[in-house]
């Protein structure tokens, strides 16, 4: 199970950073990723990190930007926003897959949380 948290309202520029708390104890198994739906679009993808953290990758349009991290000790996944754009409006939700290396398709997703930036 994929909790997610973290989202709120925040003015462009600024920052926040989610969180995904996984139960069970084959988190560190798992590639994690993040993805995204704004209203009347397609879910996109955002990032994803591969099991040990070792590798990761990036929508472009968040690249340099947001920052995709896990701490296994805590089953949890993270994801560092800064210089938020209204364009980066959307629930957001965690996802896993078991597995080595990236992933963009997933088994398992979270409940999801909102981000809303004002501009």
């Amino acid at each position: 199970q994929l909790q997610a948290c973290g989202g709120g309202l925040v003015q462009a520029g600024g920052s926040l950073r989610l969180s995904c708390a996984a139960s069970g104890s084959t988190f560190s198994r798992h590639a994690m990723g993040w993805f995204r739906q704004a209203p009347r679009k397609e879910r996109e993808f955002v990032a994803a990190i591969s099991r040990g953290g070792s590798s990761t990758d990036y929508l472009d349009s968040v690249k340099g930007r947001f920052t995709i991290s896990r701490d296994n000790a805590k089953n949890t996944l993270y994801l560092q926003m800064n210089s938020l754009k209204p364009e980066d409006t959307a629930v957001y939700y965690c996802a896993a897959k078991y597995g080595p290396g990236l992933s963009y398709e997933y088994d398992y997703w979270g409940q999801g949380t909102q981000v809303t930036v004002s501009s």
